[in-house]
C-alpha cells in the first residue's frame, strides 16, 4: 500500500490534468516550462507503479479464490 504522504491514483491523475493545462497554455518561461514537465513525469511513473501494484494484488486475489488463469488484457478486443 501507498504510504500515507504519497498520492493516491486519483490525486495523480488530477495533478497531471493541471500540468498538462499549465504546459498547454504556452505562458510558462522555458526553465517554468522544464519544471513542470519534470513534475509529470515524475507523477506519471508514480501512477504506473501503482497501476502495476493494484494489477498484481487483483492476480493475487483471483488466483487465490480459485485458481483462476490470469491473462494480459487486450484492449483491441475487451480481454
Amino acid at each position: 500500500m501507498a504510504a500515507e504522504s504519497e498520492p493516491g491514483f486519483d490525486a495523480i491523475l488530477v495533478r497531471l490534468r493541471e500540468v498538462v493545462q499549465k504546459l498547454e497554455s504556452g505562458d510558462l518561461s522555458l526553465e517554468q516550462s522544464l519544471a513542470v514537465y519534470e513534475e509529470g513525469v515524475q507523477l506519471a511513473r508514480k501512477a504506473q507503479q501503482q497501476l502495476a501494484s493494484a494489477e498484481k494484488r487483483v492476480e493475487i486475489l483471483v488466483s487465490a479464490a480459485g485458481g483462476v488463469k490470469t491473462v494480459p488484457f487486450d484492449e483491441s478486443n475487451g480481454t
